[in-house]
């Protein structure tokens, strides 16, 4: 039993010295690529952050935005999103996920070509009432960055009033 525990703390030290091994190396040879960098020292920025570093999709939204204003409870509603590729290459759409089970989305399934254009649509089941915001996440080929498009309103309850309470009848 004694053999078994040494061999099982042996082990683990292995893997836990394995692992940060693993990891000394990834940070040397990041060093070692960004002191390969060509940009000059005077015209480099302070501190390059990834979401700086990324390029943002070529599709260009004609609104990321819409408002469904006041809609009725039980009726789904639906909103096209249309864009154009405005970049050089061609592009396809790889991913789109709505924010909950509420809001379906679909989109251009095709490669979207240099000045062609597609759709996202989002359709909102309007089963409970009150405000909401709903976001579509765009995922594309083309960079890391996902577009967010939103669809906001309000779904008014049922409008009939509640039946009045009887009187009771006294015999």
């Amino acid at each position: 039993m004694k053999t078994l525990k040494l061999s099982l703390f042996a082990a683990a030290a292995l893997f836990v010295s394995v692992s940060a091994s693993a990891q000394d190396k990834k940070a040397t040879e990041l060093k070692k690529d960004t002191k390969s960098a060509s940009i000059p020292a005077a015209t480099a920025p302070a501190a390059v952050t990834p979401a700086t570093s990324q390029k943002p999709t070529g599709l260009t939204f004609k609104e990321e935005s819409f408002n469904f204003g006041d809609i009725e409870k039980g009726k789904p509603v639906t909103h096209e999103f249309s864009f154009k590729n405005t970049s050089k290459e061609t592009i396809l759409i790889t991913a789109v996920k709505a924010s909950c089970g509420c809001t379906t989305p679909n989109w251009t399934k095709e490669p979207i070509k240099p000045g062609e254009s597609g759709t996202v649509t989002a359709t909102y089941n309007a089963a409970n009432p009150g405000p909401f915001t709903k976001t579509v996440t765009v995922t594309t080929n083309d960079t890391d960055q996902n577009k967010i498009l939103v669809i906001k309103g309000k779904v008014n309850g049922d409008t009939a009033p509640a039946p009045a309470p009887t009187p009771a009848v006294k015999q």
